[in-house]
């Protein structure tokens, strides 16, 4: 006579677990970015020549709050939605290897102050997600447009780091 029933998850119970996993990986992400951040915007950043194409600061958290959450979703579907296979696994890889450099961008270059160091980051960040949007594309297009926007930005964010490079 068994104390409980063994219960498990129901689909839809481990799909919004999934969901739940990637929204808080990516907001865990873009929490650390922030942390770094902020505070060497009056302390550093603000001293810095920028090219005429900067936005306003006010524009980054709004920006990447939405990608961080679209990111989220993109994730998701190829776990969620994907049946396993070795090319999930290469778009899930390629995925985790462009966020840690995305992890790592923050700390280098407003934590460090590394202009340089920042600028090779972001090159290969722009680099392994179009690696990762080329993956993810014929396993789920939605996941692949999802990270559209995002690689459009952190290839213009790329030309800022540039431009900052160059003019400081």
């Amino acid at each position: 006579m068994s104390m409980s029933p063994t219960r498990s998850l129901s689909p839809c119970a481990v799909s919004r677990l999934r969901l739940l996993g990637c929204v808080v990986l990516m907001l865990a992400v873009g929490a650390v970015g922030g942390a770094v951040t902020s505070p060497a915007i009056p302390a550093w950043y603000e001293g810095l020549v920028k090219p005429g194409w900067t936005p306003p600061n006010a524009a980054f958290p709004i920006v990447w709050t939405l990608l961080y959450l679209m990111m989220a979703v993109s994730l998701w579907r190829l776990w969620d939605k994907v049946p396993p296979s070795t090319a999930r696994s290469v778009a899930i890889g390629l995925f985790l290897a462009q966020l840690a450099l995305n992890f790592l961008w923050s700390p280098v270059f407003f934590g460090l102050q590394a202009i340089h160091a920042g600028l090779v980051i972001i090159i290969g960040l722009v680099v392994l997600l179009a690696l990762t949007v080329r993956a993810t594309f014929p396993l789920d297009r939605i996941a692949g447009w999802l990270l559209v926007p995002y690689l459009l930005w952190v290839c213009y964010a790329s030309t800022l780091n540039a431009g900052i490079a160059v003019l400081n």
